[in-house]
Order: C-alpha cells, then structure tokens, then sequence
C-alpha cells in the first residue's frame, strides 16, 4: 500500500488586525463587564469638569448604561474622532504620559465600547446653539446629526457585548452585575464630595448624592455611602510632608470587618489596589487589630504625577511608586499616628480598649501537686482528674481528633518524638514530656498546621468534605457578597460550603467544611466571600489557594485559653508527629520548642 503524503498547511503571514478585531480585543481587557465600563465613563465626566452626574442602569448594566453629565462636552468635529481608538485630549508626548494628572488618558474605552456594543454619544459644547449625535454599531460610526441636550455629554450604551457571544457567557447574573456597578459607583463617589452623583436600576432610584463643600464634604459623602456607624467609628487623617499629602478618615479597632469591603485607597483621585500602601496599611493596624478582622478605611494620596506611573494596568485599578519605600514609611507613620490616642486620655480612650480579653479563671490542676510523679503515675493522676472534671465543663467540647490517640500507658514515650502532656499553661501552651525532657507547643499555631494540611489535601481530592448544619447560620451581607454568592456556588461547594440567599441582604451557611468549627460558620463565609469578591473564583482557586486555606485553618484551629483535656492534648501531639511541616504555623512561626534536660540542670545549677 502507498503512503499518500498530505500537503503542508501554508504557513501563516503576518498581517495587520483590523480595527474592529483590534477595538474588540482591548475592550476584553479595558471593558470586562459593565462595571468597567461605568468606571471609564464615569472619569471622563469628571475629566470634562462635570458637576452633576446621572448613572441610569436597566439589566445590572448589561442591557443599558447611560451616563450623563454637565461637563464642558465634545464639539461637533470631534465626536468621531472620540470613538476612535487611541484619540484623547489628556496627553500629546512622553512627557505628559510621565505626568499623567487627569483619570482617563488612553483612549481606548469608547473605542473598545463601540466595538462590543450599540453606542449613542451625544454632546453639547458651551458655545454651541445645539447638541450633537452619533451612533456607533459593530464600530461602524453615522454621521453627526443635531439633538436636543443642555451643556454636557450623555454615553449611551446598549446591549454590552451584543456581537461577542462568548464574551458575553461570562458575565454574571443581573444581580452580580449591578452590584459591581454599584461599587465602581460608589468609589467614584468617595472620591469627588464637591460634585453631584445620582444612580438608577430598572426605574429605582438606589442613590442621590448632593454636592457639597467646606472642610465636612467628604465626612458628610462618606456616612451617605458607608454609614453614619463608620463616620462615628473614623478618626481623621490628615498630614502634609514635602510634595506628599495624605488625607482621609480611618475606622478605629471596634469598627473592624470580617471583609475588605469598607477599604477604599484613592491616590491622585484614582481608586487603586496597591501593594505597597496596602502593606502599611496592614502594619498601621497590626498591633490593635486582630489578625482576622479587617480595618476600615478611606484614604487619599496626592503625589506629584511625576512620582506614581498610572500606566501599569489596561483598567488603570494599579500604580507603581517612583519611590516605595519613602511612599510606604509615609502612610505607615500617618495612619499609626492618626490611631494612636495618648494614655492621658484614660483607659476607656485606649484605642481597642474594648477588645481587650476578659481574664479567664484556669481551673485546678492535679500536676501543680504531682510533678514529682512518674510517667504512669502521672497518666493515672490525669484520669482521675479527668473522671472528677467531666461533669464540670459543659462548655469543653471534645475535639474531633480525639479518636486517634493512643493509649499513653501502654505506648512507650521514646515512640512519640513529643511525648505525652502533663499540663496546659495560660490556656496557650502545652508542656510535654519525652525522653530528651520538656516540650512546650503552641497549640493553636499547631492545630492551625494540622487543620490547613488537611484542607490542602481534601481539595487536591477535588472537593473539600462539607458537613450540613442542623440550623443554618444566617448573616447580614451587602449586595456585593450576595452576588458573588449567587455567581460562584461552584467555588464555594469545592471549598466544601453551601451558602444561599435568603433575601437581597441576607445570606445563610447551610453547610461548612467537616474541619472546621460551626461556631465559626459566618466568619468563615464571610472570608471566603471576600477573596472570591475581590480575586475571582480562578485566582483564588489557584494563586491564592493557600492563602485561603490558611484562612479556613485558623477558624478551624482551636483557640487560646480554650481548657483541654490530657486525652485532647496528647491526641494534638500524635496529630503534629504524622503531619507534614508541623514545626510551623501557616504563618512560618514555630509550634513547639524543646528543652533537654540538661538544659533544664544548668538552669537550676544542679551538679554544680
């Protein structure tokens, strides 16, 4: 039988895109969903000196978005040339792209919008006797006709990724959809006090914002946006150094959050996410601020341009610092000084004051007598301490690894590289005995290592193992977190949750991952909501993953001065000996340390 030789396939040619493919092309990265695009209209309002501006939304954005403003609009010539990809007035060299001062400068957004949808531009410039209107379809631009319009710009666009299909399975529901509009609305807001906002869903006016002025604008914008419990809970910001300037107001301790949502950090007037500031940030508060509970914030940053290059991200939501470290010290010191309240201001003025931990009452132990037992006598001792105690707590719950322990009067202590526990001290650490002499754990940082490993291991298995609640759990969520519920069941479920709706601000936990614990059950949601809010289901699957987990392990981890049993402890001891990495806590600190008996001789001088 011959071989037939099939014919090569031609080798590609380069060529150039066409414009249309170009404009749909950068409207997947600049134009990603309706909020994106709400956000670059919004900018070139406020970039033509708008004073009053009017969102009007049908469809959560995707069905209409119409924007209009009062700004010095768009002459007659001009209006093509608008919807043109790459045309701007904001910058004309390199050197104004290196002092980029106004919010939009790359002219791709209307051309991306033209290209993706049915876009109707209108506008009126101050000297004109009438406004002018142009339509713009499959990129495909009418000409200018007269239209009836004050001074100012209307943005009209319809049917967002009509002629794009696939781009259009991934937009969310409506619902989704219209509360990420309504955060890119909100954070336009924050930003400008002295200008007048409005915003409308399907006919319902959800905000009317007035302009105002003087020194109390952006506290009276910011309790209208946020709430008059976070202006109350705010102190101010506020200081001046060389050409930075740092101004705002920050929540104290008492205020904080289970999420990131009430953060908002605005630099030369554009809301960023930012590495550098987020991590002064976080160091600012870190001292008065637990660990799993987020701060409150909105803060302005102004830099000379020169200074930030704006340039670094398609939608512009990121900068980079010219100098990080002086940018970084800056907000650090501002925010540390703006929390701090001096001691003279007495105890109830103490920053956090009423998060301070109550003392809590450490039962007897036997050990305090009993130290000078032997090791079978000890274990003896515990049990009989522990028959005597068992009707005592009802509030000490046996933790689910107790079944893996095993007995310790029949296991030799040099099988247990971290022997047996002969006391819990401050309700923090467990001390132990093994052949060497002392071991001191830190049992939540422990149990936190224990409880992460497992969950890494569960959903490399595709899906962590979930555990219904016999009453679910429900909990008050703005209408960013219901969204995001709604659009990412499938998350959630691999991460072993079943979180539902129960109304447009209230979410239930039906069910939670096995190994955590169901006190914990909102605290959790909450976390999980917001790093699927804020990163994505993909990311927060993938590059965030352990990140995440983490988080999940410490609501699982059990807490300081929680009373455990010998059982329960000695049952943590055989857990860490079969657990990888178990000499640090997922946040790189060390569980246990030990001391050997010799050390233990020249401490006390023995021998000597």
């Amino acid at each position: 039988m011959s071989c037939v030789s099939l014919p090569k396939p031609a080798m590609p040619t380069i060529q150039l895109l066409p414009d249309l493919l170009i404009n749909q092309i950068a409207a997947g990265e600049v134009i990603e969903r309706p909020a994106a695009a709400l956000k670059e209209l919004l900018e070139n309002s406020l970039d033509a000196g708008a004073t009053d501006i009017a969102v009007q939304l049908e469809g959560g954005g995707v069905k209409l978005l119409r924007v209009r403003d009062n700004g010095k609009g768009i002459a007659k010539d001009e209006l093509k040339l608008a919807l043109m990809r790459h045309a701007t007035s904001k910058i004309a060299s390199l050197d104004d792209l290196q002092r980029v001062a106004s919010m939009g400068f790359r002219g791709e957004a209307l051309a991306s919008m033209a290209a993706v949808a049915q876009l109707t531009l209108t506008s009126r410039t101050a000297d004109a006797e009438h406004g002018w209107k142009i339509e713009a379809t499959d990129g495909q631009l009418s000409e200018p006709v007269p239209a009836s319009l004050a001074q100012g710009t209307t943005v009209e666009i319809r049917e967002l990724y009509f002629n794009t299909p696939a781009r259009r399975k991934f937009l969310k529901t409506e619902a989704t959809e219209f509360a990420w509009c309504e955060e890119a609305f909100k954070r336009i807001a924050l930003s400008r006090p002295d200008v007048a906002f409005s915003l409308q869903h399907n006919g319902r006016t959800i905000w009317q914002l007035p302009a105002s002025d003087g020194e109390q604008a952006a506290l009276k914008r910011v309790a209208a946006l946020l709430g008059d419990e976070f202006g109350q809970a705010a102190v101010p910001v506020s200081r001046n150094a060389a050409n930075l300037s740092l101004r705002g107001l920050a929540a104290l301790p008492a205020y904080s959050r289970a999420s990131r949502d009430a953060q908002y950090f605005f630099v030369n007037g554009r809301f960023v996410r930012d590495k550098v500031a987020s991590h002064a940030l976080r160091q600012a508060y870190q001292d008065i601020l637990h660990h799993q509970r987020h701060p409150a914030f909105v803060l302005f940053l102004e830099l000379p341009p020169e200074l930030v290059d704006v340039n670094v991200h398609p939608a512009k939501s990121e900068v980079r610092f010219r100098e990080s470290q002086g940018i970084h010290q800056f907000i650090f010191h501002t925010l540390q000084q703006a929390l701090s309240i001096p001691a003279s201001g007495g105890e109830d003025a103490t920053v956090g004051a009423g998060l301070k931990p109550a003392p809590t009452q450490t039962p007897y132990h036997p050990l305090q007598q009993n130290m000078h037992l032997g090791v079978a006598e000890k274990e003896a001792s515990y049990r009989l301490w522990e028959t005597q105690t068992a009707d005592r707590g009802s509030n000490r719950s046996i933790v689910p690894w107790v079944a893996s322990i095993s007995d310790p009067l029949s296991s030799p202590l040099n099988e247990h590289p971290l022997g047996f526990a002969l006391a819990q001290l401050s309700g923090v650490y467990i001390l132990a005995q093994n052949t060497q002499g002392m071991i001191i754990v830190d049992m939540h940082a422990a149990h936190e290592r224990i409880v992460y490993e497992k969950l890494k291991t569960s959903l490399d298995s595709e899906q962590i193992a979930m555990q219904p609640l016999l009453i679910p759990v429900s909990f008050y969520a703005d209408p960013l977190e219901v969204a995001t519920v709604e659009a990412e069941q499938d998350a959630l479920n691999k991460l072993g949750f079943d979180i539902a709706p129960l109304s447009p601000t209230t979410l239930a936990v039906r069910a939670m991952p096995v190994m955590l614990k169901q006190s914990e059950a909102e605290a959790a949601a909450r976390d999980v909501i917001d790093e699927l809010r804020e990163f994505g289901a993909s990311r927060a699957m993938t590059e965030r993953r352990d990140e995440l987990l983490a988080t999940l392990a410490c609501h699982g981890a059990v807490r300081a001065n929680r009373i455990l049993s010998i059982t329960e402890m000695n049952a943590l001891l055989r857990e860490m000996e079969q657990t990888e990495r178990s000499g640090q806590c997922n946040h790189g600190r060390p569980t246990w340390f030990q001391i050997s008996i010799e050390e233990l001789d020249a401490m006390f001088m023995r021998g000597k």
